[in-house]
C-alpha cells in the first residue's frame, strides 16, 4: 500500500536541467537519497522533467538503484543483470516486468512467513531470546527488501558480546529456577 500526498495524488518531484530535484510537497530541494527513503516508506511520488513535464520516474528509480549498487550495496548479481539485458528486444520482453513484480511480491510474502515460522518455533524454548536477537539482525540485513522502514531505524540488538552473555545468563537463571521448582 503506497502512501500518497494529502490529497491522495502522488507527490510531484520536479527535476531541473541542473539535475536538482524539487519536492513540491515540502517546497524544498532533495537528493536521490531522499527519494530512496520515500520509496522505502512507500511514499507514492512521480518525478517529472521541470521543462517538458515528461514522467521520468522510471529513469530516476533506476538511477537510485545504480547509486546503491555503486556504494557496495550489491543486490543484483552479475548473472542476473546479464540475463536481464538479454531479454531486451526479446519476444518475451513484455512479460518480464509482470513476472519480476510477482516474484518480488512472492519473496516478500515468503520472508514474512519465514519470520513468523521461526518466531513460532522458538517461542517457548530456552533459545527464544537468542532467536529474537538473531531475527532482529536478519531484519537489519534484509532491510533493503523490507517495505515501510526508515534507513535510520535499526532493530533492537545487543550492542556487545557482554550484552549477549548477560541475556543468556539471565535466561539460564530463569530456566534453572523453573527446574528447581519442578524438582
Amino acid at each position: 500500500m503506497k502512501k500518497a500526498a494529502a490529497d491522495g495524488s502522488p507527490v510531484i518531484i520536479k527535476k531541473y536541467a541542473n539535475r536538482r530535484l524539487y519536492n513540491t510537497e515540502t517546497s524544498s530541494y532533495i537528493t536521490l537519497e531522499h527519494l530512496a527513503v520515500m520509496t522505502r516508506e512507500h511514499r507514492d511520488f512521480k518525478v517529472v522533467d521541470a521543462k517538458t513535464d515528461d514522467d521520468i520516474t522510471h529513469n530516476v528509480l533506476t538511477q537510485i538503484i545504480m547509486e546503491e549498487e555503486s556504494r557496495g550495496q550489491t543486490l543484483l548479481p552479475v548473472s542476473f543483470l546479464r540475463q536481464l539485458i538479454t531479454l531486451y528486444g526479446d519476444s518475451m520482453q513484455a512479460m518480464v516486468p509482470g513476472y519480476l513484480e510477482a516474484s518480488m511480491d512472492s519473496f516478500r510474502r515468503n520472508q514474512e512467513q519465514f519470520k513468523t515460522a521461526v518466531e513460532g518455533a522458538f517461542a517457548h524454548s530456552p533459545f527464544a531470546e537468542m532467536t529474537k536477537r538473531n531475527l532482529a539482525m536478519f531484519e537489519a540485513a534484509a532491510h533493503a527488501f523490507k517495505p515501510g522502514t526508515n534507513p535510520g531505524e535499526t532493530p533492537d540488538v545487543p550492542a556487545t558480546k557482554a550484552d549477549d552473555m548477560a541475556a543468556l545468563r539471565a535466561e539460564l537463571a530463569r530456566l534453572q529456577d523453573k527446574v528447581d521448582k519442578l524438582g
